[in-house]
């Protein structure tokens, strides 16, 4: 028993939703095309689970949130589908690929083949027995990385009003659900080992600026330790959670986010794998010309920084999908993907953007008891990545702009002396020839190392960046 399909996405998150889309206004035909996902429902925007869906009123509930409404496109639902001749085969997991013979077998024993296959498998939650850790199965442990693990946190949350939940991580899942458990009046401690909170992303001064908000909204953060064990009642509930300092903590609900793993199995040994994803070229194309990999599962060439990278952002799932069917549909008018790195939270009232690398060393500037604070990256005498909170629809272009355009830095105390207007300044300048100098002071611009195409990347980035402004304010619950 199979099917076959001229092309197959494998993997219905983000990425997939993005994919299809694109599929559609590029002129597939019906028929042609294939989802293959395990999770039970046509594509979703992911950013919903962690905010409107945990909402305590008018929360978001499919069909609401089905891509590609994120990115300001029309919502896919399987009556969408249905009507573009794309079939959806879901609840479905595959349990092998023939890379050769260009086949998946699903745990149902159907083959499923392909000429061209679009790997969007995204990445799986870890888990705490991969750390020594037992107790994942208890009913109200939660991790959050799809619709089911959101409907668990939900009931959890409901069924302990003004209750006690520990969060396990200080990341971007940590940090979220945390805001949501806490508009939901439920007491949140959180715990990881790091010494500050987005310990990838965050300097220690941006950091504290979050915590001391979170803090003021009843959050307690213990710092420095890990999680060693959970007292578990005779129902299975974890009633308290141990920690390795020796604390124990009385606990209602747990929330784990302790990081992602790139969905790679099936192709281990196929195809080339780098940075723990598949590693593909500037059209998003693995080492098999009939495959290619997008979001989280894909690590591709950063043009702007000369190296692949594998980045786990749901800006990055939509922009890769997109550019891959480009590749796919029309080869020959596709350039390489030239994509910006970029990131962005929306907790509370609160509301961040950053582009670029935070490598190097950093300038703060803003007001960090107020509301608006940000921060450059310089590394190696260049500009390299930026941050903003608090901005608006302007200021967060001219950072995008400013990153993108990669200008050379002289001057450290100068550029946090300007802040935010030396941003606002580059970014209303032409991409100068020789270097020009901003407010006659050592800061100079010079052409980047990626002139041609830090031009057209201008563009885009300011696109993104208005749009991530206008989203947050008007679909604020998600």
């Amino acid at each position: 028993m199979g099917r076959a399909f001229a092309y197959v996405i494998l993997g219905g998150g983000v990425a997939a939703g993005y994919a299809a889309l694109e599929f559609t206004k590029r002129g597939v035909s019906q028929g042609e095309l294939c989802i293959i996902s395990e999770e039970p429902v046509a594509p979703y925007e992911r950013p919903a689970l962690s905010k409107g869906f945990l909402l305590p009123e008018a929360r978001a509930r499919l069909p609401s949130f089905h891509t590609c409404v994120g990115d300001n496109e029309e919502r896919l639902t399987p009556k969408w589908y249905m009507e573009h001749g794309i079939e959806l085969v879901l609840g479905t997991r595959v349990k092998s690929a023939d890379v050769r013979r260009k086949t998946l077998l699903t745990a149902t024993g159907e083959t499923i083949s392909y000429k061209i296959l679009l790997v969007a498998t995204g990445a799986r939650a870890l888990k705490l027995e991969e750390f020594g850790v037992t107790g994942s199965d208890a009913e109200n442990v939660c991790y959050l990385r799809d619709l089911g693990d959101a409907n668990r946190i939900f009931d959890a949350m409901q069924s302990c009003p003004g209750g006690n939940a520990i969060v396990i991580g200080g990341g971007y899942i940590g940090m979220e659900c945390a805001a949501s458990l806490v508009i939901n009046k439920i007491n949140v401690t959180m715990v990881f080992p790091e010494a500050h909170c987005m310990a990838r992303l965050f300097t220690p001064k941006i950091a504290s600026y979050y915590e001391d908000y979170y803090k003021s909204k009843g959050v307690t953060f213990i710092k420095g330790t890990v999680l060693s064990s959970f007292d578990i009642d005779s129902d299975g509930k974890v009633t308290a959670v141990n920690l390795r300092d020796g604390s124990l903590l009385p606990a209602d609900m747990v929330v784990v986010g302790i990081g992602i793993r790139p969905n790679t199995g099936l192709f281990e040994g196929q195809l080339t794998l780098e940075k723990g994803g598949i590693k593909v070229n500037g059209k998003l194309q693995s080492s098999n010309s009939s495959i290619y990999a997008i979001g989280d599962v894909a690590a591709f060439p950063v043009k702007l920084f000369g190296e692949s990278r594998r980045l786990e952002h749901v800006d990055s799932a939509r922009r890769s999908a997109r550019h891959a069917v480009a590749a796919i549909m029309e080869p020959e008018k596709t350039g390489e993907f030239d994509y910006l790195p970029f990131f962005y939270s929306r907790v509370f009232t609160m509301s961040w953007q950053f582009y670029g690398d935070n490598i190097g060393e950093v300038v703060h500037y803003g007001d960090f008891s107020g509301n608006t604070i940000g921060a450059y990256w310089v590394s190696k005498g260049y500009l390299v990545g930026s941050f903003l909170e608090g901005g608006t629809k302007e200021e967060y272009e001219a950072i995008a702009k400013t990153t993108r355009l990669k200008p050379a830095i002289e001057d450290l105390g100068e550029l946090e002396r300007q802040g935010l207007g030396f941003a606002l300044t580059v970014s209303q300048k032409p991409l100068p020839s020789p270097p020009v100098e901003v407010n006659g002071v050592g800061l100079v611009l010079e052409r980047p190392i990626y002139a041609l195409h830090a031009t057209a990347g201008v563009i885009v980035a300011a696109s993104i960046a208005a749009f991530a402004y206008w989203y947050g304010r008007r679909r604020r619950r998600w």
